[in-house]
């Protein structure tokens, strides 16, 4: 009996691999790049893992472990820590944060297919931002649609996407390395590898853009559920977050380090337009010089924007759905939710629920139409969320901080560290640092941005808080 248990236990480096396919991505490489001057992100990363990352994915191990039966999910341990009002703030926290990555997704599935088809940024930034924003609208109406049909294809769709992503972002690494030999004259970038070149300089730049690093190694709470599967969890959860944590650093620093024998930065930061452009069309340049150095043509461009481009429509699909269920489907908190929204059609589906996403994230794309130029909304979109998805972080380190006051209540398989002190003291820092690279990343020298950036966490806050005053008058 024992021996069959074994067997279906996961090992370590398994839930590594697990994680780092959910974790990491090749636009974290380009937005660090692109946001943090270069190869001075590496600084910046380096400091970000072992300060921010580690603990925050130990303290999921533990949470992931004490709440084994509630599926890991963040709304789940808040309630069973602080009650089912709190509970229900995390879920809507959760679901929130996806109205602005919901309206990015629509915007990055016409982007990937425009370099699909046109194989060029110029084409899709010289067309009018209205006229844009309207058809991002109707993507996003399209897909609401077949959100709420219950269709399942681009679901599959998604995952083989997300796992040639994943690929490609690795392929480049090594593919990038070996250029120089296999082409030596392909004209690459000259490297410096001195202090001047890596220490980045600390301004007000730097300190607004760090919430782009917190949003790039967010999300690993996704792996909870499998705590318990690991072999000897205690020693082999933390063993797979280290090694996780490694593997991610390491694909951070070369990555960079490949991406900056490809891009000067000083182009990059020669003007506003320059950076929106690379901010928006970095990742498709990068492939379409990766296909020149071996004489490729813009096939591998081509390929990375067609996977691209259904891995973005898919997560659409499942980020109009699945945090809309994760609110609305816990029955321990659908007393704070209007009756209203709590209506399915005959596919399962909320169809008043798709109605507000697609309000909520339908207006943030009209608001847009008014930015001048289809790069600068990318832009502007990777900031804003940056800013709002990891507000969700944020209450991931309050339950693990609840959970730590229930330690004698609680019992847990795996212990992030053992004594109260330590594990208060990371809770706290935890959270402190998502909200204050929150709150800084919220300023901007673009006043638009600036408004978008600081209202929409606003709007979401407020709304959150009046459900429950609509639902308590309803159900009297």
């Amino acid at each position: 009996m024992n021996s069959a248990q074994n067997t279906k236990k996961i090992k370590w480096q398994m839930l590594a691999f697990m994680a780092f396919s959910t974790v990491w991505g090749f636009g974290n490489v380009l937005n660090g790049f692109v946001y943090f001057n270069g190869i001075q992100v590496i600084f910046s990363w380096i400091l970000m893992f072992a300060l921010y990352f580690v603990p925050y994915a130990l303290m999921v191990g533990e949470l992931g472990s004490a709440f084994k039966s509630t599926g890991g999910g963040v709304s789940s341990w808040v309630h069973d820590t602080m009650g089912s009002k709190l509970g229900y703030y995390a879920g809507w926290t959760y679901w929130a944060c996806h109205i602005t990555y919901i309206a990015s997704k629509s915007s990055g599935g016409l982007k990937a297919l425009s370099w699909a088809i046109f194989r060029n940024a110029e084409t899709y930034d010289t067309f009018p931002t209205l006229a844009v924003q309207l058809v991002t609208l109707a993507v996003l109406l399209i897909f609401a649609f077949i959100a709420s049909r219950g269709l399942k294809p681009l679901k599959s769709l998604t995952t083989i996407a997300g796992s040639s992503m994943f690929v490609m972002s690795l392929l480049y690494i090594v593919m990038m390395f070996a250029a120089p030999v296999i082409n030596p004259n392909g004209g690459y970038v000259d490297l410096h590898f001195t202090k001047e070149a890596l220490i980045p300089h600390f301004n007000v730049g730097y300190f607004t853009s760090l919430s782009i690093l917190v949003f790039a190694v967010g999300g690993c709470e996704k792996i909870s559920p499998y705590v318990n599967k690991v072999e000897n969890p205690s020693k082999g959860f933390p063993k797979g977050m280290i090694a996780l944590a490694i593997m991610v650093v390491v694909c951070a620093i070369l990555g960079t380090v490949a991406m900056g024998m490809m891009f000067d930065p000083n182009e990059i930061n020669a003007s506003d337009k320059s950076f929106a452009s690379y901010a928006a069309n970095g990742s498709y340049w990068a492939f379409q010089k990766l296909g020149q150095y071996y004489g490729l043509g813009n096939t591998l461009l081509i390929v990375y924007a067609v996977c691209n481009m259904i891995g973005q429509l898919g997560v659409l699909v499942l980020s109009i759905d699945a945090p809309l269920r994760m609110l609305l489907d816990n029955e321990k908190t659908q007393k704070y939710i209007p009756d209203r929204l709590l209506k399915k059609n005959k596919y399962g589906a909320y169809v008043n629920g798709i109605w507000m996403v697609v309000i909520l994230s339908g207006g943030i794309i009209l608001i847009q139409s008014i930015v001048p130029g289809a790069a600068s909304v990318l832009k502007q979109l990777t900031k804003l969320n940056s800013v709002c998805m990891p507000l969700r972080y944020c209450w991931v380190f309050v339950a693990y901080i609840a959970l730590r006051k229930h330690f004698k209540t609680i019992p847990a398989d795996y212990r992030f560290v053992k004594h109260q002190g330590p594990a208060y003291f990371f809770g706290w820092w935890c959270l402190i640092i998502t909200l204050a690279c929150c709150f800084m990343g919220m300023y901007d020298k673009d006043t638009f941005t600036m408004i978008l950036n600081i209202a929409t966490p606003c709007v979401l806050t407020a709304l959150g808080l009046i459900l429950p005053a609509i639902a308590k008058k309803q159900k009297g």
